[in-house]
């Protein structure tokens, strides 16, 4: 059930926890029990949300007033980056010879080097 805020004429704000059906309904103030309309004063809170879930409003939100031109997302993406995506690479394996030559045996094994 989420928090809502509400505004007492005589005590202040006050918060209570109610169903979301409940949002709209005046709220008994805890202290003079008079009835109080609900009022938004705080933004809402994200701390239980999802890290991921959370940056990805900031974007959102980022993108709403300064969108990232082209050259900008350039700047901070290289070709094949997957960063944005959420799926890692798996490392490639490489060997070496006694002469100090990298191999790469899963890349294309199909393949006969020169």
């Amino acid at each position: 059930m989420p928090v809502y805020e509400y505004m007492c004429d005589a005590c202040g704000p006050f918060t209570d926890l109610r169903p979301m059906a409940e949002c709209d309904d005046p709220q008994l103030c805890p202290t003079c029990e008079t009835s109080s309309p609900r009022v938004i004063l705080t933004a809402p809170n994200f701390s239980c949300m999802p890290a991921s879930q959370r940056n990805a409003h900031a974007t959102n939100e980022k993108s709403r007033n300064a969108p990232m031109t082209v050259g900008e997302y350039k700047a901070k993406h290289a070709p094949g980056c997957s960063c944005c995506s959420g799926i890692k690479k798996p490392a490639r394996l490489q060997t070496r010879t006694k002469s100090g030559a990298k191999g790469f045996p899963t890349a294309r094994p199909w393949m006969i080097s020169h």
